[in-house]
């Protein structure tokens, strides 16, 4: 093992514990305020209380699945039979976390919409108090996964459930202001509809990005024909091709290339070269074939 590669696992490893030690305490805190807000939502009859503890329920469950994603990716480096690991099980936990908003979206407008003719009367006391204590424990829950959202896709899921979910907590308290000033019992529909609107965007481009992900789509922001390029400009390249680069999971860009040189080449100078290329567009980890033109029989294991 390598002086670098100690240190990229040392590096995983720090960052590994440190989400799972974010995503545990966040999933305890809005764990212990989704049981007040349940209880408090058929108390109040409150579908805009009900509709914000059942999206801080579906949190809790992307939270766990989160955590034990990079928990078990964690253990798995060292299995020998799973090559890359089992980081796709990020990936996989964060496009179940898009779909369980997805649903919770879908039933919060299905319900506002039933509700929308007959309005039910609400418990404004209980709902603005609750509706408070859960503003408070999402804005924890969102500190606490801030810093990880922007090196993980499966916090980043985590992170945005929470996100919305604040939102949430802060039009059910405005909607129990609402009410309780001019007694407009259609606000708390109205409040469910808007909720499930703010959701729906975000789970769908975060279902976007896993599936990606897993069909293995080049980066978004990847010039793959800039980079093909720059491989081709390199002295004594006279061909590049078999050219894949896929995500493996988040921050984690792979590529695999055949490079042609002519005969008589210094083989180690293009790969360093085209190492550095590589590395510049943010590519962490690849496998290069160098083949001199001579050579024959490359073709029989392409696809």
């Amino acid at each position: 093992m390598t002086r670098s590669h100690d240190h990229h696992h040392a590096h995983d490893v720090r960052a590994g514990a440190r989400h799972k030690g974010r995503l545990f305490a966040a999933l305890v805190v809005l764990g212990v305020v989704t049981i007040v807000e349940v209880a408090a939502g058929f108390l109040t009859n409150s579908l805009a209380l009900l509709s914000d503890a059942g999206h801080m329920l579906t949190d809790m469950g992307g939270l766990g699945m989160a955590l034990a994603a990079v928990h078990v990716a964690d253990r798995a480096r060292v299995d020998r039979r799973r090559s890359f690991g089992l980081y796709r099980l990020e990936i996989l936990a964060a496009l179940a976390n898009a779909v369980l908003l997805l649903a919770v979206a879908l039933y919060v407008v299905v319900e506002a919409a039933r509700r929308w003719g007959d309005p039910t009367d609400v418990v404004v006391g209980p709902m603005l108090v609750v509706a408070t204590i859960g503003l408070v424990a999402n804005v924890v829950a969102f500190l606490l996964l801030r810093e990880g959202a922007s090196e993980s896709l499966n916090v980043q899921g985590a992170y945005l459930e929470v996100l919305s979910d604040l939102l949430g907590s802060i039009a059910v308290i405005l909607a129990a202001v609402l009410i309780a000033v001019t007694d407009w019992a259609w606000v708390d529909p109205a409040v469910g509809v808007a909720i499930g609107l703010v959701i729906l965007p975000r789970a769908w481009r975060l279902a976007g990005q896993a599936l990606r992900i897993l069909v293995q789509a080049a980066p978004p922001d990847l010039d793959l024909a800039g980079l093909e390029g720059e491989l081709r400009a390199i002295a004594g390249v006279v061909d590049v091709h078999d050219l894949h680069v896929w995500t493996l999971t988040s921050e984690m860009e792979v590529a695999s290339v055949h490079v042609m040189v002519r005969a008589g080449t210094d083989g180690h100078t293009v790969l360093d070269r085209a190492r550095v290329i590589l590395r510049d567009h943010g590519i962490g980890h690849a496998t290069l074939q160098v083949e001199p033109d001579d050579h024959e029989g490359c073709d029989e294991l392409a696809w």
